[in-house]
């Protein structure tokens, strides 16, 4: 249970205990005891109510630092994987260029080997 359940099951258990032994040991006549009791258990709301609004703002304020805290890393990871991915693409982009000019170059020499490749050629 979370240190806040534990404070609100504390502040229940307190008033109820309170409540029974207000009871049992009042020196003073019923309408009286029901009185303070009628007292101490809305001070107990009073209190209960306050911790939970507390307790809710908390988490509240909470949940948005982790909501910020997690759009901050998710950005900048997405930053990260594009300006990796831009890194691939360029030097892809490089590579790809050397291939082409080493298949023209090659192309060209093939060419060359033909012209000067010596055709016997038939006499009559």
């Amino acid at each position: 249970m979370s240190k806040t359940g534990n404070t609100i099951l504390a502040l229940i258990t307190g008033a109820a205990i309170g409540a029974g032994l207000g009871l049992l040991y009042a020196p003073e006549s019923g309408d009286k005891t029901r009185k303070k009791i009628s007292k101490n258990a809305k001070d107990a709301k009073k209190k209960l109510e306050k911790q939970i609004q507390e307790t809710s703002e908390h988490l509240s304020a909470s949940a948005k630092d982790a909501k910020k805290s997690f759009d901050a890393k998710l950005e900048d990871t997405l930053k990260t994987a594009s300006s990796k991915a831009d890194n691939i693409l360029v030097s892809m982009e490089k590579k790809l260029e050397e291939l082409r000019k080493k298949n023209a170059k090659t192309a060209d020499e093939v060419v060359e080997e033909v012209k000067n490749i010596d055709v016997p050629t038939a006499k009559a």
